[in-house]
């Protein structure tokens, strides 16, 4: 443990100081296809039931209109955000007519390309855009990665937090006198995010659970996958296939390399990707036979186009850009989204996983996180990229600073040091589940067939080597679980409504909208979009 950390902690020593560690905010985004009871891509529209994906905030699709997204509230403990993920998918699952949720990363046997449906959004202009948007990422990068599912953490430190850490650095020089407290906040979790850059390989060794795939997933890409059966492809020791190169990759997105010394260069280098034209996007051009096919033909249509492990993030105003609202008002969470759907997990996602992430986030907030150079990044991306592929090869060594270790004793190592983060949330919190948490995961480095990505291999290989198989059974079994255990009449009212009311939202907004698309076109790419995120 490092002497910056070990000071750090030290601030949190009172019962007062200590308090202030459970006034941060959790949430959860969880991705989930819609599938036929036979295990096909469900190709209906939206259920109308479950309200407006344009307008109702934790029922949506994203980019596929399979692709269902659940979304909780920000609450101080992952435990009742989970509670409400858990309610939401008991509020879908009874409303499904038939149709299953998918409870894997990598999708189910994908129909053609023409045949996956692009999420729709309405005949409103800010709709439309949302629609177009996804019309561009099929150009770019294929329906078929439209179908891949994941879970998104979002985690926030109390900003009295930040001031806390703030006067430690104050105290001892370590911070620029120029510094806001706004600036402080926003340096700090990029500070975050150079650190889980470097360790966020750990992560996938923990956590990946997509070592196989559907055969027809590639489309006759070429690839360096080994045949499990006629309809499944794997790699013995991955991970995370999901977060390897199979995933969301261009010829575009390889040039953007945004640097996380400082969040000013971070907009910067996004800022350039979104206003570069790309030739390859220029030849394909915004329209087709006058349809709009893509919003621009920049490297990225927005900043979210920019596929990232880790995003630093801010609530966005009226009007505004994701990089603009970071420009005005600095960073005020992060989004982590590499986490792999959990198979074996009903929701994706479990308690003590997460009870893991807060401990491992508090710990690379805490820690001391020096500046990256090209060769650090790259040694960073190679980690990551070797693990999510032969993460549980027996002697798998790393890149540490230029010297080859082996990732299991740097991952132990590195739990060891984030020992003090989970007594310190379990003193917080009372009770030892951090503690457990992070035994659970010394466990799984000590041996790798406990890993969800060993445990998946294991159990396709009972279900005829099949990985369709075996994510169709988990599925229908998980789906029954939900249906077992349905809501209470208040309950589904609650939901019911804010459904109603959703979709009369979207109603207002296409009744109220004036002006044409091209012109609403023309003011996004002024920054004058409306309250609805793309």
């Amino acid at each position: 443990m490092t002497d910056l950390l070990t000071r750090r902690l030290a601030l949190f020593a009172s019962p007062e100081n200590r308090a202030l560690l459970g006034r941060g905010l959790r949430g959860v985004e969880r991705e989930t296809l819609r599938v036929t009871p036979e295990g096909q891509l469900a190709t209906t529209p939206h259920p109308a039931v479950l309200g407006s994906a344009l307008t109702n905030e934790q029922i949506t699709t994203d980019y596929s209109e399979s692709l269902l997204e659940f979304i909780t509230p920000a609450k101080h403990d992952i435990a009742d955000a989970l509670k409400r993920l858990d309610e939401i998918h008991r509020f879908v699952h009874a409303n499904l007519n038939g149709e299953l949720l998918w409870n894997e990363s990598m999708p189910c046997v994908l129909p053609p390309e023409e045949d996956i449906p692009i999420a729709w959004y309405g005949t409103s202009h800010i709709g439309t855009l949302k629609h177009v948007y996804r019309r561009g990422l099929a150009l770019r990068y294929g329906k078929t990665m439209q179908c891949i599912a994941g879970i998104h953490y979002n985690f926030s430190l109390s900003e009295d937090v930040w001031t806390l850490l703030r006067e430690l650095d104050d105290r001892e020089q370590n911070v620029e006198p120029s510094f806001s407290a706004r600036d402080y906040q926003s340096e700090s979790y990029i500070a975050l995010i150079r650190n889980f850059r470097r360790y966020s390989w750990l992560l996938m060794y923990l956590f990946g659970a997509s070592p196989a795939l559907a055969t027809n997933f590639l489309r006759g890409r070429p690839h360096q996958l080994e045949t499990l059966s006629d309809d499944t492809l794997y790699l013995p020791y991955a991970t995370s296939l999901r977060m390897s190169d199979l995933g969301y990759q261009s010829n575009a997105q390889a040039n953007i390399t945004p640097h996380y010394n400082n969040l000013h260069s971070y907009i910067r280098s996004l800022s350039q990707a979104v206003s570069q034209p790309y030739p390859a996007y220029e030849e394909i051009g915004t329209k087709r036979n006058g349809e709009w096919i893509q919003i621009n033909t920049n490297i990225l249509q927005i900043e979210n186009e920019y596929y990232s492990a880790i995003r630093p993030k801010r609530v966005i105003y009226s009007g505004e850009r994701p990089v603009q609202a970071l420009a005005a008002r600095g960073v005020q969470y992060v989004e982590v989204r590499c986490m792999d759907i959990d198979p074996f997990e009903p929701l994706g996602v479990s308690l003590k996983a997460s009870r893991f992430l807060d401990v491992f986030l508090h710990f690379i907030a805490f820690e001391e996180s020096c500046m990256t150079s090209d060769a650090s990044g790259a040694e960073s991306r190679c980690n990551f990229a070797r693990v999510v592929k032969e993460g549980r090869r027996p002697g798998l060594q790393l890149e540490q600073k230029g010297k080859q270790v082996g990732l299991q004793d740097w991952g132990l190592e590195l739990l060891e040091r984030m020992q003090p983060i989970a007594d310190l949330l379990d003193a917080q919190a009372g009770g030892a589940e951090h503690a457990q948490a992070l035994q659970e995961q010394r466990e799984k480095l000590r041996d790798a067939e406990l890993t969800p990505s060993a445990r998946v291999l294991r159990e396709v290989r009972a279900a005829g080597n099949s990985f369709t198989a075996f994510a169709l059974n988990q599925s229908k079994a998980q789906a029954a679980q939900f249906l077992a255990r349905p809501l209470s009449a208040e309950q589904t009212a609650e939901f019911v409504a804010t459904a109603n009311a959703s979709i009369e939202d979207q109603q207002s907004i296409e009744r109220t909208q004036v002006g044409d698309f091209d012109t609403f076109v023309a003011a996004y790419r002024a920054s004058t979009l409306g309250n609805i995120s793309v």
